[in-house]
């Protein structure tokens, strides 16, 4: 059905950022010729007006190029049903951030272990740890990626924002972001401030150095800085970054 654009709303803690950039520009041009091709995904919401479950790009050009209206499904359906539609409709676009991912890929997982659970109360421990596995399997195999890669992008919400930034923005590679994921939170705040002052980058083997460090309970303030001042010794000596 049509339905007016202020009254659909935004999914609580949709993980993928709505960008005013190129992409979107042409989208609204689209719209303008040729209105909304494919209708978006909504449920009615407990508040009033219906939330998007698929379809958040297309209500911000829809509003863009001053459409009023977009076509769209409307489903009931639970929570977890929609967390889980929600990211399978948005993860596998182009440009998605290293942080979306890890977002999306945990809210789903917590969603499929929930409904696991209601489906398997009388399971152990054990049962809940292999429902989990076959869980991040299946959104691998949902998600075109392997499994561990989808459980490396989870394990990057373990990141304070300011690194997790620095991943999306690409100034730390994936492979030494998830190494750095392992630190405490305290460890990554001081890490931090080293890599803004210094100016510098950790590289893989630096990260896997200080999560070593960090879990044998030997990682100073004044280790992390040395470690990072030896990656910006070895750039001044040969004129590249390691």
């Amino acid at each position: 059905m049509m339905l007016p654009v202020s009254e659909l709303h935004n999914f609580p803690g949709h993980p993928f950022q709505v960008r005013d950039d190129e992409e979107m520009e042409k989208l609204a041009e689209s719209i303008t010729q040729h209105g909304v091709l494919i209708p978006g995904l909504v449920r009615p919401r407990a508040a009033g007006g219906y939330e998007i479950v698929a379809g958040h790009r297309r209500k911000f050009a829809s509003m863009k190029a001053g459409i009023r209206e977009m076509p769209v499904i409307v489903r009931d359906m639970d929570d977890d049903t929609a967390v889980i539609l929600m990211v399978d409709s948005n993860v596998q676009r182009e440009n998605v951030l290293p942080s979306e991912k890890a977002r999306a890929y945990k809210m789903k997982l917590d969603a499929m272990k929930r409904q696991g659970e209601r489906t398997d109360l009388t399971s152990g421990h054990t049962g809940q740890k292999l429902k989990s596995i076959y869980s991040v399997e299946k959104i691998a195999q949902d998600a075109g990626e392997s499994t561990k890669q989808v459980q490396r992008y989870i394990r990057l919400n373990e990141l304070i924002p300011q690194l997790l930034e620095m991943v999306d923005g690409n100034e730390i590679k994936f492979n030494p972001a998830y190494e750095l994921a392992f630190l405490r939170t305290e460890e990554q705040a001081v890490l931090y401030d080293i890599l803004q002052a210094e100016e510098v980058t950790p590289s893989l083997s630096q990260a896997q150095r200080l999560k070593r460090a960090s879990q044998e309970g030997r990682l100073s303030e004044q280790d992390i800085a040395a470690i990072m001042r030896e990656e910006k010794a070895q750039t001044r000596d040969t004129g590249k970054v390691t």
